[in-house]
């Protein structure tokens, strides 16, 4: 037999002191489909662990409000102006349409009863006298609205070419009321262009020259405690033709009455 002093006995390895590898292995002697890996890797005993990631870099921001919810004050009153204007006009008209819907304005209907003229006569030097005397009848066909006519101013034409104007007083008209009024003109020695002269003897070679009459009025509408603002009340009355020929100088209307054109 050999020497056995220099013979150790034999066991299990790794010896005690190392580091244990950890297994891989499944109990049958096969790999593992997930291998445990250490954090830690060892040569000769010693254990280096992996290098911690480098910290993160923090960057200075100039401008503190850069990222925030930052509202423009200005912005903000804009928006809230156009939403009261808005709201508002939709509430105005609103009660308006209501309005309407309760009283349910409308214009008052004039109409020319009789047109009388005299002292008529045309110059040859462009100049016009005369006389007229137009009567009219003022309807106010509202149920609840009574009618304030501040001021009438009345014209007479002949054509577009004006002759005579004058002033009409104020009057008060009730709801479903009838009402006569009366606009006298007086036109002497008024120049007037040369065509109106021409264009005025011819139609009195026909048997009746046309006469238009223009009225302005301020109006204002009001029912019980509701009163509407003053408006502007316009009214035209066309081709008022009154008899006359060259050997007279005066003469009525001859086309029987004429409604006029209303407008605000």
């Amino acid at each position: 037999m050999g020497d056995q002093s220099n013979s150790r006995p034999v066991t299990g390895y790794p010896a005690t002191g190392y580091p244990q590898p950890q297994s891989n292995t499944n109990p049958n002697c096969y790999p593992s489909a997930h291998p445990t890996y250490s954090t830690t890797t060892t040569t000769a005993g010693t254990a280096y662990p992996y290098a911690a990631p480098p910290p993160q870099t923090t960057y200075y921001n100039p401008n503190p409000y850069y990222g925030q919810n930052y509202t423009n004050p200005r912005a903000t009153f804009l928006r809230r102006l156009f939403a009261i204007l808005i709201a508002s006009f939709i509430i105005t008209g609103t009660v308006v349409f209501i309005i309407w819907l309760v009283l349910r304005p409308r214009l008052p209907e004039f109409r020319v009863d009789s047109v009388s003229l005299s002292n008529f006569n045309v110059s040859p030097s462009s100049q016009i006298t005369g006389n007229w005397d137009v009567r009219f009848t003022v309807r106010n066909p509202n149920h609840k609205i009574t009618l304030y006519y501040d001021r009438i101013e009345a014209s007479v034409y002949y054509k577009s070419q004006p002759l005579s104007d004058t002033t009409m007083p104020p009057f008060v008209q009730d709801t479903k009321n009838e009402t006569a009024v009366r606009a006298t003109f007086a036109a002497s020695s008024t120049y007037v262009d040369g065509w109106v002269v021409n264009a005025i003897n011819q139609d009195r070679t026909r048997g009746r020259v046309g006469f238009n009459v223009r009225l302005f009025s301020r109006v204002r509408f009001k029912a019980g405690a509701w009163r509407a603002r003053r408006r502007f009340l316009r009214v035209y009355c066309p081709d008022l033709n009154v008899g006359i020929t060259s050997n007279n100088a005066g003469g009525t209307l001859v086309s029987g009455s004429r409604q006029c054109r209303v407008g605000i």
